[in-house]
């Protein structure tokens, strides 16, 4: 029998042509693979932040309008496509933190029914994140946001220097605590001179393993300031509500031992600062006074210059005009949170870049690969 001719690949298949709907389920197919990054702030100032990461990336910044109505209500529309895609959304708290709240809220909520596959907070600064513990007869804010967040649709967080570590449990989803604390240590070497002839200070005990942290890692010494004087809002906090009744009846077996009163011993320097450059450590610099309260001691005792380091510089009311006439030389804090206005009202501040550790971040989720090259020497107490 004739043997028969087996036509080539192409040359049987050439006549068919595809169906639309797979070409569209190709192109949809090569769109899950992008990523789109975005900023959810109103304010031009606090777009600098992104537009920073989106230059290390070598991507363009997504087209989105956020803006405020008439009546006070915010609102956001996305300009372009997102269907499939990993979103980005890069969110600086300015001094008005609730409206930035909500932007966050309603942008999140906006790529969610936009079909976006991922949606990732770029979170800097975390709001609410001293309200992360019950105090009084208040509630835990910070655990309520973190609801809020995930409710609208957020699947991942990136932030910076959490207020306390702890807040990460939370959520419901992944969240990456960055540190900032190389990009500090990194200027101290590079832009205090003398730097080896300086003390690392935590203004309180609460702020002592940040200051032990880096003094260890700059082979300093450590000196902490413990004591404050006594205010009316550590006597009137009600606790001591229902007032005590006396003469009250009370059963025998329920009398339980009265607790004493805490009370504040007179402020002291542990450690030597004298003839010394005295650099103050912590996570957030907001109302100055305890700074500046700290840099008069410091002075007193005997330090000849006087650094202020923080993560999150919110620096506000007054603080710019409290710095600049109190005894703290430089106060230094990254770009978490937008102070321009400040910087302008005050020299003495100074700012960190630390864009370069977000959008290693960005692409790093995006591309599945490991965040333990970012969190490199960084132990449980960092």
């Amino acid at each position: 029998m004739p043997r028969k001719l087996l036509l080539p690949y192409k040359s049987v298949f050439s006549h068919f042509r595809a169906p639309r709907g797979l070409h569209d389920s190709l192109a949809m197919n090569a769109a899950r693979s992008g990523y789109r990054v975005f900023s959810a702030n109103s304010t031009a100032a606090c777009t600098e932040l992104a537009k920073r990461i989106t230059e290390r990336l070598g991507a363009e910044l997504g087209k989105s309008v956020v803006y405020q109505e008439t009546n006070g209500e915010t609102r956001v529309e996305i300009k372009e496509s997102v269907r499939g895609q990993d979103i980005f959304i890069i969110q600086t708290i300015p001094r008005d933190v609730n409206t930035a709240v909500m932007e966050l809220l309603i942008m999140a909520y906006a790529l969610k029914t936009s079909c976006a596959r991922n949606i990732i907070g770029v979170i800097p600064y975390f709001p609410y994140s001293k309200q992360s513990k019950m105090r009084k007869r208040g509630s835990i804010v910070c655990k309520l946001l973190a609801s809020m967040l995930a409710k609208a649709g957020l699947t991942h967080i990136i932030t910076m220097d959490l207020h306390q570590k702890e807040i990460q449990g939370f959520f419901s989803f992944p969240v990456d605590n960055l540190r900032a604390s190389p990009f500090l240590l990194q200027y101290i070497q590079e832009e205090i001179p003398d730097y080896r002839n300086a003390v690392i200070v935590a203004k309180s005990p609460d702020a002592a393993k940040r200051a032990q942290s880096y003094a260890e890692r700059l082979r300093l010494g450590l000196a902490v300031i413990h004591g404050e004087a006594q205010t009316e809002q550590d006597m009137d906090d009600g606790r001591h509500s229902p007032p005590m009744v006396k003469n009250a009846t009370v059963h025998p077996g329920l009398e339980l031992p009265l607790m004493m009163a805490k009370e504040k011993p007179p402020i002291t320097v542990v450690g030597d600062v004298g003839g010394r450059i005295a650099i103050i450590v912590d996570d957030i610099i907001d109302d100055v006074e305890s700074f500046v309260a700290a840099a008069e001691i410091l002075k007193e005792r005997g330090a000849y210059k006087i650094f202020v380091m923080a993560t999150h510089g919110l620096l506000s009311a007054d603080a710019p005009r409290l710095i600049e006439e109190s005894s703290i030389d430089e106060v230094v804090v990254t770009n978490t949170v937008p102070h321009e206005v400040q910087k302008l009202q005050c020299p003495k501040i100074k700012t960190v870049d630390i864009s370069l550790i977000l959008s290693e971040a960005i692409r790093r989720i995006h591309n599945g690969e490991s965040m333990a090259y970012l969190f490199r020497n960084i132990t449980v107490d960092d």
